[in-house]
């Protein structure tokens, strides 16, 4: 799936079902639905959830969470802006697949 064809797929009442947990978490989050996002990144133990994970927790303000699951992740803690971030995780995200 490319990035276009994800955002494309945010009209939908629910994810593709191709899509990972990290995907998944990616696309509630954009949807607007931080719980169904978070739910769908513990739903996987590996680093790409992780990262997604981290993503959210800094997005809620849990910094300390944050930088904990950005360990497990195997990234820096994110100083950019939420919206780049949410870019570069898709697009890291969409390269593995």
């Amino acid at each position: 799936m490319s990035v276009d064809e994800f955002k494309a797929s945010l009209t939908a009442k629910a994810p593709p079902k191709a899509l990972g947990a990290a995907e998944r978490a990616l696309w509630w989050d954009a949807k607007g639905d931080w719980e169904k996002a978070h739910h769908s990144a513990q739903e996987d133990e590996g680093e790409a959830a992780a990262w997604v994970h981290a993503y959210l927790h800094r997005k809620e303000g849990d910094l300390d969470n944050a930088r904990y699951w950005y360990r497990r992740a195997g990234k820096p803690a994110a100083t950019q802006a939420l919206t780049v971030e949410w870019e570069a995780i898709l697009r890291g995200l969409l390269k593995r697949s």
